[in-house]
């Protein structure tokens, strides 16, 4: 397995590059795999497609069905990319699928997400399951997924994010992210302001996709947690998955299951998906492990991997909910290329003070560049080598026991639940 994932970060060592030309010819000498998948749920977004992908499955699940899904990025191992008929690849499946794969694409300078993405639909060709609920990796409309024939396609919230190469506005990465709308398949989506709505709403004209839109054609509502459609109301739920957003996600997700016709799945086993889903690095709460144990007894150590300003306001929220308003230490690590002072702006309101880290192995934002522009929205601010000693830190500076978040990065929460002993499962 090791010398398999050796091979792939020599050829691509985990650069993104867009575009279909090198996944066709990648997947034709292969037998194109794709066109022998069992029905496909596709999710394309800026923040929240994991989650909604989970709560698809978790729905399928419940329906009985058996579920391929493809995600990324992972957070500890590789094999949580590949999840075959509900359980994650193992390494003497995965070692063999992708060294067929490398082996005839040596010549086609294919990306690692391209090599990867091959490898998941042989994997789901060759394995039977009745569903497969595929995540885009990045935009839509050139990513590497986007070679699919989807029974329902699906877009989370939209938001500013890789714009070296979806645009540097919000109408032209929802334009991207729209691209993976079909003819006559339904495009199930969120509410968005005028002008983003109107350019996915182009998209799929132009694809010739029946819109499902969020506040129009379907729509949640809180207290008790409720579906509504034409086709009438539905009781979910609550997910497991603390806050609000999730609860859209859930919708987001209801809606796309009821508004295919390739699966039977009845409302019992929609009601239970918020239930059962979980996703983690996603305002999960810690477990004992040798972080929790570095903080004072009694307090909660939160993980969540968001790292754009939409993902902030849903965890500021989140947060906010999950601690029942106490301020909360941040422990924040972000890649370069992110927008870091958007995200300090947007949970400074709830933030007790902040403990500035690097990301390990990528290109991040200097601890002490994040502590300066923490410090000037006025919060308490520091940098510490790594989250070890942040959150030793954090427990010095505790007066009392309180919450702590560990955010920023996929990354860097894939290293937190490493430090934890908890693997995603």
């Amino acid at each position: 397995m090791q010398a398999q994932l050796d091979r792939l970060w020599a050829l691509s060592p985990g650069a993104d590059v867009l575009g279909l030309e090198r996944i066709t010819r990648l997947l034709a000498r292969l037998g194109d795999p794709q066109r022998r998948l069992p029905p496909v749920f596709h999710v394309a977004g800026t923040n929240g497609k994991g989650s909604t992908c989970a709560f698809l499955r978790a729905g399928l699940e419940a329906a009985g069905y058996r579920v391929h899904v493809y995600t990324s990025p992972h957070l500890v191992r590789f094999n949580e990319r590949i999840r075959l008929a509900g359980r994650l690849i193992e390494d003497d499946a995965l070692a063999p699928l992708l060294a067929r794969v490398l082996d005839v694409g040596g010549d086609i300078g294919a990306s690692f997400f391209e090599v990867t993405t091959a490898a998941a639909f042989l994997a789901f060709a060759e394995t039977p399951a009745d569903a497969c609920v595929i995540e885009v990796g990045l935009g839509g409309r050139l990513d590497a997924t986007n070679v699919l024939a989807p029974v329902v396609t699906g877009i989370t919230q939209l938001g500013i994010d890789h714009q070296q190469f979806l645009g540097n506005t919000a109408e032209a990465i929802a334009g991207e992210k729209a691209g993976i709308a079909r003819a006559g398949v339904p495009l199930v989506t969120m509410a968005y302001p005028a002008s983003v709505a109107a350019t996915v709403a182009a998209a799929a004209e132009r694809a010739g996709a029946p819109l499902v839109i969020e506040g129009r054609d379907w729509r949640v509502e809180d207290n008790p947690l409720r579906y509504h459609d034409a086709r009438g109301a539905l009781a979910l739920s609550p997910p497991r998955l603390p806050g609000a957003h999730q609860r859209r996600n859930l919708g987001l997700a209801v809606a796309m299951l009821r508004h295919q016709s390739a699966l039977r799945v009845p409302d019992l086993a929609l009601t239970e998906a918020g239930a059962r889903a979980v996703w983690p690095a996603r305002l999960q709460r810690l477990g004992d492990g040798p972080l929790t144990a570095r903080l004072p007894a009694g307090s909660r150590l939160w993980l969540d991997g968001g790292h754009n300003e939409g993902a902030a306001a849903a965890i500021r929220v989140g947060i906010a909910e999950a601690s029942d308003g106490a301020p909360v230490w941040l422990v924040l690590g972000m890649l370069a290329n992110k927008d870091a002072n958007a995200m300090l702006r947007a949970l400074a309101p709830v933030a007790a003070g902040l403990i500035a880290v690097p990301v390990p192995g990528h290109e991040h934002h200097p601890p002490l560049a994040l502590v300066a522009q923490a410090r000037a929205l006025g919060l308490m601010a520091e940098a510490a080598p790594d989250v070890t000693t942040a959150l030793d830190r954090v427990a010095a500076t505790m007066t009392a026991p309180g919450p702590v978040l560990i955010l920023g990065s996929l990354y860097l929460a894939g290293d937190a639940l490493a430090a934890n002993n908890e693997l995603p499962d």
